[in-house]
């Protein structure tokens, strides 16, 4: 019989003896110097620890070392000490100390050059005048991701007109649930400079909803939780209500479980069958701060508390990030190198500062720091007894340690991209990686005479 040609076409595509299977390809080598395939999985550096799944601290540990953290670094700021009134010079400083206005010129998204009068605007609407003597403290929380800015402006404005990856507008961001105190309001209504645990700066005023301090710092420790310990993780769609429809949660983020919800009661017109319910924050028509449940799938990653600390754990939380894009400030909905770290450390309640200046010199973390005095053997010496988890900084950036090769460091870091020379005589090879990778740190180069390892300044480490 023959068959017709749309037929013969189905049959021929399908495996098995009525088709031949296609030769395996080899695939092509990856551009990193001396990444192999193997070095991609997370398991491949977990088997090669002698202890992987011992625990670095305990929970009673954590908290001990969070509370140092609060104690001894400037960069953190103690929401629950706060004053019932804040003072105007504390404010003024607050928001002057963030950032000035460069006077160095600057392109917008298109790559055209943004006019000294609109950058004048933007300076008028920080409204540094207005601040009061004095102020009642008012708190606030966080009810949807959202971008800490320098000035209460969206425009994105960048050194060159042929980069407009690194917003220099761009400082942080916020998640959903996060606590913060609102000290400031721009001329136009529209912002809030906001103080949260690690940052301050202005936020859009739509993304924070107003309430009692208490209520608002209480919801930090409420139970029954969930952490999420995915790279993220979303609850499910709900045209019938917005304000919790599809909110994207991000790793370490905890959210109330409402454990006791009725098995057949629907939330949206979908009953929790396969869900966690579990509580977000809302914003009212006023501004107003309060709660609604929310569905949160069951094939989201997240855990019933916050992960042992161990160095298997710590690998795992980071290779959840592979192949993001790279953003600065957490710009692209991602983050950038210092974010990396901060949301891999808080699935384990770890409370580390926000970028990477501040992280490199905190006085509350295991800090072995380098000078002009040190040489190339001796950083390298220092790489050689690293373990996973540290954190190796140079002016900038930061990576944090999987482990070793035959003897040479490799690590996980969110990047724009690294330098190498494949020929001593030759020319700078530049890889623009824009992403989270797997490098090994010797190659690296600075410049076409500096290697990397000459700028690290410091390696911080978590130990008992």
């Amino acid at each position: 019989m023959r068959l017709p040609i749309m037929l013969l076409g189905l049959v021929l595509a399908l495996p098995g003896p009525l088709s031949a299977r296609a030769p395996a390809t080899e695939a092509p080598p990856l551009a990193v110097p001396g990444l192999l395939e193997e070095h991609l999985a997370p398991e491949f550096w977990i088997q090669a620890r002698p202890a992987p799944d011992q625990v670095i601290l305990t929970p009673e540990q954590i908290e001990q070392q969070n509370a140092r953290m609060v104690a001894e670094d400037e960069s953190i700021f103690d929401l629950h000490a706060l004053p019932a009134r804040l003072e105007g010079t504390q404010v003024r400083a607050w928001i002057e100390g963030l950032a000035s206005m460069p006077s160095r010129e600057l392109f917008d998204a298109e790559g055209q050059p943004v006019e000294a009068s609109r950058l004048a605007r933007i300076q008028d609407n920080v409204a540094i005048d207005a601040v009061p003597a004095t102020q009642d403290t008012r708190f606030g929380m966080v009810v949807h991701r959202a971008d800490l800015r320098a000035f209460p402006t969206a425009l994105r404005v960048f050194h060159s007109p042929d980069n407009s990856d690194i917003d220099r507008f761009q400082e942080s961001t916020l998640f959903p649930g996060d606590p913060v105190v609102i000290t400031h309001e721009s001329a136009d209504g529209e912002w809030y400079f906001v103080v949260s645990d690690r940052y301050a700066a202005w936020i859009e005023k739509q993304y924070v909803a107003q309430g009692e301090r208490d209520r608002i710092l209480a919801r930090a420790s409420a139970e029954p939780f969930l952490v999420v310990t995915g790279a993220t993780a979303s609850t499910v769609y709900t045209p019938e209500n917005p304000r919790v429809s599809n909110v994207q949660l991000e790793m370490g983020v905890r959210v109330p479980v409402l454990a006791d919800w009725p098995a057949t009661r629907a939330i949206n017109g979908q009953i929790p069958a396969a869900h966690w319910v579990i509580e977000l924050p809302v914003r009212g028509d006023d501004g107003a701060l309060s709660f609604e449940p929310a569905l949160l799938p069951r094939s989201a990653d997240v855990a019933d508390d916050y992960l042992p600390l161990t160095e298997a754990n710590i690998i795992r939380q980071a290779f959840k990030f592979l192949g993001e894009r790279y953003g600065w400030g957490h710009s692209y909905n991602a983050r950038d190198c210092s974010g990396f770290l901060s949301e891999i450390f808080r699935s384990f309640n770890v409370l580390i500062p926000r970028n990477t200046s501040r992280q490199s010199i905190s006085p509350a973390l295991d800090r072995l720091g380098f000078d002009e005095n040190d040489s190339w053997d001796d950083r390298v010496a220092a790489l050689a007894e690293a373990r996973p988890g540290d954190m190796i900084y140079f002016p900038g950036h930061v990576m944090m340690m999987l482990g070793h090769v035959d003897g040479e460091p490799f690590v996980i870091h969110d990047t724009s991209g690294m330098s190498w020379l494949p020929d001593p005589e030759g020319e700078l090879v530049r890889l623009r990686l824009n992403g989270v990778v797997v490098t090994p740190v010797l190659p690296m180069m600075s410049n076409r005479t500096t290697p990397t390892v000459n700028r690290i300044t410091s390696i911080q480490r978590l130990r008992p």
